[in-house]
């Protein structure tokens, strides 16, 4: 046997290839290989941390929300053209924030207030009046605002409503305490570092200071939403990791009760029929008072002079002599006392479900702004006028609807 080494041939061939149709490549290499690994991606998690953008700010650079206001600095700015701009003492703002009159911002940064200052309004580059309320909500203030406007001083055609303003998510807004940083502040709301930095304009370092105030972004339910649910290859497990047992049915379903029999159906029905009233008694009085069971009740007895068309008369006109007693339609709490150059008040109550009354044309009121008021409690009287009467409206949320559909 010839035992004599022999070294294996190199076969060069593939590498060579290879390395030659790399390096014919002209563009970029693409090592985006979603797709053809044959596996299937799940970008759900992406979709869970996506946010939206920022609001724009008016021309001053005032974001408004119902619970606090902030100023986004333009490039160039100190903290005193901010303090200018928005017409707040520069050392107040200065002090809220914990920074120096002097000290430069940068382009986008958020400076919180310690106090409000003026709304935005189409007046300042603002799209709408009033701070940014969250979908569904009613800013009380604008609405009375609004209703008192277009409360007529006789039944006649109403003006249209007035604009309220934007809506959208009030954001979190966290002040930075000693140790924390940009990562365990993003983490800590389930945000990513980057979306923390872009909504608050940090630094490439993304730098926070002790005392600043960020807004922390607000999630996008609409990525959420639209996030296809997970199939049952994308649950698929990794080899080695056991597969998840189901739920048995009985862990998140009660046991089904047992059915009663034909004899027992019969028994309870004919003891109902025996514990029946034998005589009629109040039946009919019942039928008088069905009014009772409307969700609310008439805020004063009389004929209906101008009916509810929406867009022009978003209530009803219920003629009523002066000095008549207006009662609350419904228990609730008083959202709104104001009262417009002609003397015409308004009271708006806050009712559950995001539902509310109002009563224009009414004077001596009982209660006051935050009084508690019960179904049929007196709240003022029917204010003088030729002719005298009461304008009711009832709306959900901002839309007003017939409110006859809740006096029936």
């Amino acid at each position: 046997m010839d035992s004599t080494f022999r070294p294996l041939p190199l076969r060069l061939g593939a590498p060579i290839a290879l390395v030659a149709a790399l390096g014919a490549c002209s563009g970029p290499l693409d090592y985006d290989m979603r797709g053809r690994m044959g596996g299937s991606v799940d970008t759900s998690q992406a979709a869970l941390t996506a946010v939206e953008d920022r609001p724009a700010a008016d021309d001053r650079g005032i974001i408004s929300y119902p619970n606090y206001q902030v100023a986004v600095a333009r490039r160039g700015d100190t903290l005193s053209d901010v303090a200018t701009r928005i017409n707040l003492p520069a050392g107040e703002l200065a002090r809220y924030n914990g920074i120096q009159p002097d000290d430069q911002l940068r382009d986008g940064e958020i400076i919180a207030l310690p106090r409000r200052v003026s709304e935005p309004s189409p007046a300042t580059g603002a799209v709408a009046t009033g701070p940014i309320q969250p979908a569904g909500q009613v800013d009380i203030t604008t609405l009375a605002s609004s209703a008192i406007d277009r409360a007529p001083a006789s039944p006649a055609p109403a003006a249209s409503s007035a604009s309220t303003g934007s809506s959208g998510v009030e954001p979190v807004r966290h002040q930075v305490t000693r140790g924390e940083t940009a990562y365990t502040i993003a983490r800590l709301y389930n945000v990513t570092p980057r979306s923390l930095a872009d909504w608050n304009a940090l630094d490439s370092n993304f730098t926070v200071r002790e005392g600043q105030y960020l807004l922390i972004p607000v999630v996008d339910q609409t990525a959420t939403a639209s996030r296809p649910a997970r199939t049952s290859a994308a649950a698929t497990t990794a080899p080695g990791v056991g597969s998840p047992t189901p739920q048995p049915p009985s862990s998140t379903q009660p046991l089904p009760q047992n059915q009663p029999s034909v004899a027992e159906t019969q028994a309870k029905a004919a003891s109902a029929t025996a514990a029946a009233p034998v005589a009629d008694i109040g039946q009919k009085q019942a039928a008088a008072s069905a009014s009772s069971n409307a969700r609310m009740a008439m805020p004063v007895n009389g004929a209906i002079i101008r009916e509810y068309s929406k867009g022009k008369n978003d209530g009803i006109d219920i003629s009523a002599p002066a000095g008549t007693p207006v009662k609350a339609a419904e228990s609730g709490t008083v959202a709104a006392i104001t009262t417009n150059t002609d003397n015409v008040r308004i009271v708006v109550v806050r009712h559950a479900d995001d539902v509310l009354s109002i009563y224009t044309h009414v004077d001596n009121l009982t209660v006051e702004k935050g009084s508690s008021v019960s179904r049929g409690q007196t709240i003022g009287k029917v204010r003088s006028g030729d002719p005298s009467f009461l304008h009711f409206e009832v709306r959900k949320g901002f839309d007003s609807v017939d409110p006859m559909s809740y006096l029936r």
